[in-house]
């Protein structure tokens, strides 16, 4: 009887590998744009955006939840509106919500959904260093992040559940323990560190829209800066977390400027064709942009 458990758990086992390898070969490829990285995703485009809204009203209609019109709705709305104009726009249907509450935060749902929290209001300097944030939750859309995560969750599900099947006839001990020992493994070894590569990727998407909307890039270093000095508490090591540290996100970033000032340069002169644009920006003396040599 052992046995034929041992059996029945292997064919369970290769039949849940094979569907997972089916939906991860069938799944819809795409190029990210600004990086040219490959990428499969869990979700098409008209599902994602269906979701996107859904999401999008759900949110605004939370009990407490209160949006905010006038100056602060505006400012978002004109950067925002700058950056999409210059993104890998799939089609999006952009809509934009300032929400009263002290949170620091701001994301960008599929189909172009964005909601700003007044709590990053309060520690942007500028519209520059506001720009890094909603450019970057911009990028996270742009580059179907969210349907990426939602493909590489099913197959860490299916492929738990293929060994839990395959070891249906072990000591129950013991195949608690290597269930353990897989899903610490799962989420430190793939999920953890492609949500930082994720992170790392809108980044640096980011820097780019930002730049070709005609916000200075640099003011996302002054931005990432300040946010590390306001850190309070031991903060959880990198490969804990689904964010880059600080440290490497600056230094990234810092590797990326070079770039990203040549598209801001190369913005300047189409500057007063943008909605909202400033005059006296377009009016400033031209950067001199100078590249290390390696």
């Amino acid at each position: 009887m052992e046995e034929l458990l041992k059996l029945a758990g292997l064919a369970i086992a290769a039949v849940v590998v094979a569907g997972a390898a089916y939906t991860y070969f069938t799944a819809e490829e795409q190029t990210v744009p600004i990086t040219g990285r490959e990428q499969r995703v869990g979700m098409t485009e008209d599902e994602q955006k269906a979701l996107g809204a859904q999401a999008f009203r759900e949110v605004l209609s939370e009990p407490g939840i209160r949006t905010v019109t006038g100056p602060d709705a505006d400012l978002v709305r004109r950067v925002g509106e700058r950056i999409a104009r210059v993104a890998d726009d799939p089609g999006f249907e952009w809509e934009y919500a300032v929400v009263d509450s002290p949170l620091v935060n701001a994301f960008c749902l599929p189909g172009g959904k964005v909601v700003v929290y007044t709590g990053l209001l309060s520690v942007t300097r500028d519209e520059a260093e506001l720009a890094t944030v909603m450019a970057h939750e911009i990028a996270h859309a742009i580059a179907q992040h969210g349907a990426e995560r939602v493909l590489q969750q099913q197959l860490a599900q299916a492929v738990g559940s293929a060994l839990a099947a395959g070891l249906g006839g072990t000591d129950p001990g013991q195949r608690a323990a290597i269930l353990a020992l897989f899903g610490a493994g799962a989420q430190f070894g793939v999920l953890l560190p492609f949500g930082r590569e994720q992170e790392s990727e809108a980044d640096r998407i980011g820097l780019i829209y930002m730049a070709r909307a005609g916000y200075d890039p640099r003011a996302a270093i002054s931005f990432w800066t300040k946010m590390a000095a306001a850190q309070s508490g031991p903060q959880p090591p990198e490969y804990a977390s689904t964010h880059p540290s600080h440290e490497r996100r600056i230094a990234d970033i810092e590797g990326w400027l070079p770039e990203a000032l040549d598209e801001y340069e190369a913005a300047r002169s189409a500057l007063d064709q943008l909605p909202g644009h400033p005059r006296a920006v377009a009016g400033r003396p031209r950067l001199r942009i100078t590249h290390a040599t390696a």
